[in-house]
């Protein structure tokens, strides 16, 4: 290890595992199915605790498949600056779809200010729908780089 470089980081406050959660509105996704592991970009909105990620699909999704094989999901957050401080956050949970009366609170008005306008690779935009899950936090854990 003499000639590895290495950063100590520091596990972050829960008021700045929050503000990160709150300010940063993309994240990678990752689930799973048997022994294989499946992870995406996706976007989310954190509120009063709660953390919401918005899928799309056009019916024929791969996320879909391994959303319904997934018991424990993970959303992990990160940024290093350009002066090399970093930090992450790190969510685990189940995922739950929206009931249609929790969904009504997330109408085209509420989606479209709650999250990163969605990005479409090569989708007939009239076949894509959008649903809302929640990821009930199970584990939360924020680190950063320390001095």
């Amino acid at each position: 290890m003499d000639r590895v470089e290495f950063v100590y980081t520091l596990g972050m406050s829960e008021a700045e595992v929050e503000t990160h959660l709150e300010r940063v509105e993309t994240g990678v996704l990752s689930l799973a199915s048997d022994d294989d592991a499946y992870a995406i970009p996706v976007a989310h909105h954190y509120e009063d605790g709660s953390l919401y990620v918005r899928l799309s699909t056009d019916g024929s999704s791969t996320k879909l498949s391994y959303l319904e094989e997934t018991e424990t999901a993970c959303l992990t957050l990160y940024d290093v600056d350009v002066s090399g401080d970093s930090w992450s956050v790190v969510v685990t949970g189940p995922l739950r779809q929206l009931s249609d009366s929790e969904r009504e609170a997330f109408d085209a008005a509420a989606v479209n200010e709650s999250f990163l306008e969605l990005r479409v690779f090569d989708e007939d935009i009239e076949a894509i729908d959008l649903e809302i899950y929640e990821l009930e936090i199970e584990t939360i854990a924020g680190r950063k780089t320390g001095a």
